[in-house]
């Protein structure tokens, strides 16, 4: 027995906060970088991989914001190695310059 109108569900986008800006943004928008249980700092392009994230804006300035005030080594736990910064500064800025800008 329905009643009154069939509702259409609305899906919700995951909302995630960049670390350098402290901006909310939907999550695809944003770059993880997670410390694996092995204890790893790496650049998680599917978003899917076990342990503790963090999200950053594809902008090298938010990233620059981030690593001078160590809150992306107090957001994962752990310091975050130069490979890392040095891999996630390129695939920013590749982003960067791939997107229009807003």
């Amino acid at each position: 027995m329905a009643r009154g109108k069939a509702r259409q569900k609305v899906k919700k986008v995951p909302q995630r906060t960049c670390v350098g800006c402290r901006q909310v943004r939907p999550k695809k928008e944003l770059v993880r970088i997670v410390r694996t249980p092995e204890g790893l700092v790496e650049v998680d392009p599917t978003g899917k991989r076990s342990g503790r994230g963090a999200y950053i804006c594809p902008d090298p300035r938010c990233l620059e914001l981030a690593l001078k005030g160590k809150r992306l080594d107090a957001a994962l736990e752990a310091a975050v190695p130069e490979e890392v910064v040095d891999g996630l500064m390129r695939q920013i800025s590749s982003c960067a310059g791939a997107e229009p800008p807003a």
